[in-house]
């Protein structure tokens, strides 16, 4: 029997950064922004409101929509770039929140890949009989790195939380396959050079900005398009399928061009079927962007029964992924 999502969930900050509001901040307008990212807002976390604080709001939705009890999880998985600390893990910190003590719980750091990547371990742990119900979390307060004084990137990122639980329960959505990818070599095209055992902080490292995320933009773009094409259709192959049998594709929401570029990659699906709402509200959310999107997507009862949803992703790694479940009766 195939692992199923039988819950999932989702949270946003109540603070919204506009366009307008980030012309005030640096050279940039709201077209410019919009044109070439197809994002209108964003949201992001207050100031004492953390990844573990998104990320337990998500789950309890999540676990709600599962029809289970906190004492029924008994793995819990958080896929962040933004811990709350360097340790201990996110996951324990949510585990103390949520009382599920009967869990294990470990961190994934995966980048923008990281909800996939979970995703995959979980389904393998569930299917192997190891553990009943994996709690998957992506939460990321990407506020807390973003350089507000680089036009390049600050205008891309946004805070959120996306949650799933993942079991054997006659549920949700059947998760036929995932494939995944990495490829080390690009590993400085997207980074965060400062807070490690390399650039530990210091006057030095701040004052070079090395706290903020870095990006060769154009080179990022390239590499995204390419790979997330390729996880998609090793994906359909490892699954049986042909794109023709794909219903709905949910990118990971980086950047609207992006997500257009993949869309057109595939034969015959209608535009409405690509989800990209997200990209346009909250901006890219990194590893939370598609389990934000799958919520959505499900609380708008739009998939119907046996419908096959696609989901792809790229992120800092370089890693990559693809995923596909389907809409249980």
């Amino acid at each position: 029997m195939n692992a199923n999502i039988i819950g999932t969930g989702s949270y946003l900050p109540k603070k919204i950064l506009t366009n307008y509001d980030l012309e005030k901040m640096v050279d940039t307008s709201n077209e410019w922004i919009v044109t070439r990212t197809g994002i209108k807002e964003r949201r992001i976390a207050a100031d004492d409101e953390y990844t573990s604080d998104m990320g337990v709001e998500a789950a309890k939705k999540a676990i709600k929509d599962a029809e289970i009890g906190y004492e029924e999880i008994d793995f819990i998985m958080t896929a962040t770039l933004t811990p709350d600390y360097i340790f201990p893990s996110t996951s324990c910190i949510i585990q103390k929140k949520i009382k599920a003590y009967q869990a294990a719980a470990v961190d994934i750091q995966a980048a923008c890949s990281g909800y996939i990547y979970a995703l995959s371990l979980a389904k393998a742990l569930v299917e192997q009989k190891v553990y009943k119900n994996i709690l998957i979390i992506a939460s990321e307060k990407l506020s807390s790195i973003v350089d507000y004084k680089d036009r390049s990137t600050c205008v891309l990122f946004g805070d959120g939380a996306a949650a799933a639980v993942v079991g054997l329960k006659n549920k949700g959505y059947e998760i036929k396959g995932v494939s995944l990818g990495a490829d080390g070599r690009e590993s400085d095209l997207l980074i965060l050079p400062g807070g490690g055992c390399r650039y530990v902080p210091s006057h030095e490292t701040i004052d070079r900005r090395l706290h903020y995320v870095k990006m060769a933009g154009n080179e990022v773009f390239k590499h995204a398009i390419r790979k997330m094409e390729f996880a998609s259709k090793d994906c359909l192959k490892k699954v049986g399928l042909q794109e023709e049998d794909i219903d709905w594709l949910i990118p990971h929401q980086a950047n609207e061009r992006i997500i257009m570029a993949i869309a057109k990659r595939f034969k015959n699906l209608p535009l409405d079927k690509v989800y990209k709402s997200v990209i346009e509200k909250y901006g890219n959310t990194s590893a939370s962007s598609v389990g934000i999107a799958l919520d959505e997507l499900d609380k708008e009862g739009r998939v119907k029964n046996g419908e096959n949803i696609l989901f792809t992703v790229f992120g800092a790694g370089f890693t990559w992924g693809a995923a596909i479940i389907t809409k249980r009766g």
